[in-house]
């Protein structure tokens, strides 16, 4: 077959440097991806007749590898599977092999060897078939009524759909008003469960006392005021999602409760001897770093690796580049439809005003403004005036950089780095995002300034 397109999964580039040495003389065209994660964001661009994965890629974190191997392979069936490994990698090519439709072969391997078990990949491979990974718009900017263009929100979109076609536990992670509870239900209304329940718990709302009662019910009778069973949340939830909001603010009692029904899929209701089964999908949220929390005796060790099987971290608006407008445009439009008005846009000091402004409450605060703004509004434009106080005086948390007249370029380079990495908790990638520069550009400027921690 002439024109084969073939991925190479590999942390390294041996494999993918030996395919490309084979096909040298062939009109193929071979890609390359770090991780089966961005392997799984290139088939929602393109189709490939070959995906070869090096045994080195799945040791990381090989529930997950599985898993996005599994989903490839159940939903891009034309596209043929080879897992080479070394002897160190035989555990995990053999838990990937029982995904299916998987060829196997040892490394290292021969030019040879490896041209033949390609070609019979190709030979095997169906006539037809389809890649249902292929994304319609990758440009689209709304996603179950999250917004976004910025590679941050694009990140969290691609993982939320890779979360959607397995069934394993997500921990969502974010500042308060990020979206946690939109990117727990776009999972849900993408996945296999989406024709059974979601049902949302938010703990931090409820007294510890009530927490049990609310996740697993009661009997008659339990406790003053149970004047009735009472199905709590893994029941109500039975084949669908159950979403757990702020699941780091529970007590220790209750969490022994949550490793139970994760590890056994039962619970009993409380003032019950009745072990009821349960088949839910569990998404939890958090807002607080529980890895902290873990290391400060706060939360349990084991409830957390149990609820971290795939975590999903969704940034602060404030790190999301070229969404404030999108968000502003998106309300404006809905509060507009919603009061029956016909305001245009923002005034420039409107646009100018909301994009310097912080904005610590995140994408809540950016909906509750503007629904305030269009409320009060009675022209054609949104002005000043219709905003809060506390955005027409500035985002207290600003941080300007201190650069004099007199300082070189190289001077001012290398306090708008530091102060920006400062900002960032020395993350990289917002940070090349904000200085708009690559992450490459950034390494180079981190070591010409003597900056690499």
């Amino acid at each position: 077959m002439n024109n084969l397109k073939i991925l190479v999964v590999e942390i390294g580039q041996v494999v993918f440097n030996q395919i490309r040495h084979i096909y040298s003389d062939q009109p193929t065209k071979i890609f390359l991806a770090k991780s089966l994660g961005h392997a799984f964001e290139k088939f929602e661009e393109m189709t490939f007749d070959i995906l070869i994965i090096n045994g080195s890629a799945l040791r990381h974190n090989i529930f997950h590898s599985i898993d996005l191997l599994e989903t490839i392979s159940d939903n891009c069936s034309i596209t043929q599977i080879i897992i080479l490994a070394e002897k160190k990698d035989l555990k995990a090519a053999s838990s990937a092999l029982k995904t299916g439709s998987c060829q196997y072969s040892r490394l290292p391997i021969d030019d040879n060897e490896l041209k033949m078990l390609i070609d019979a990949a190709v030979h095997n491979r169906p006539e037809f078939g389809m890649n249902n990974l292929l994304k319609d718009d990758i440009k689209k900017i709304s996603f179950h009524d999250m917004v976004g263009i910025s590679g941050l929100m694009k990140d969290v979109f691609r993982q939320v759909r890779q979360a959607a076609m397995t069934d394993i536990p997500v921990l969502i992670s974010g500042e308060t008003g990020t979206g946690k509870d939109l990117v727990a239900n776009a999972i849900h209304q993408i996945s296999a469960r989406q024709e059974y329940p979601f049902i949302p718990i938010h703990l931090g709302s409820l007294p510890s006392e009530l927490v049990s009662s609310e996740l697993f019910g009661h009997e008659k009778g339990a406790f003053t005021g149970a004047w009735k069973r009472y199905k709590g949340s893994f029941e109500k939830a039975k084949k669908g999602t159950i979403f757990l909001d702020e699941v780091g603010t529970i007590d220790q009692k209750n969490q022994i409760a949550l490793l139970r029904v994760l590890e056994t899929q039962s619970f009993s209701r409380i003032g019950g001897t009745v072990n009821v089964k349960t088949n839910v999908r569990v998404v939890a949220a958090t807002n607080e770093n529980l890895a902290v929390a873990v290391a400060k005796n706060k939360f349990r060790e084991d409830l957390f690796y149990r609820l971290d099987v795939f975590s999903i971290i969704i940034p602060p608006v404030r790190n999301r580049p070229g969404d404030i407008s999108l968000l502003v445009d998106y309300y404006l439009k809905r509060f507009n439809d919603a009061y029956q008005k016909n305001i245009m846009g923002l005034s420039p000091e409107c646009i100018s005003i909301m994009e310097s402004y912080e904005w610590p409450g995140n994408v809540r605060e950016i909906k509750n403004i503007i629904h305030r703004a269009v409320v009060m509004c009675a022209e054609k434009v949104l002005l000043p005036k219709h905003l809060p106080k506390r955005l027409l005086e500035g985002s207290g948390n600003s941080h300007p950089v201190d650069i004099k007249v007199g300082d070189t370029i190289e001077e001012a380079e290398y306090k708008l780095i530091t102060e920006t990495l400062n900002v960032n908790m020395n993350n990289k990638s917002n940070t090349a995002r904000i200085l708009g520069i690559s992450r490459k550009a950034l390494y180079n400027k981190l070591e010409k300034y003597n900056l690499m921690l």
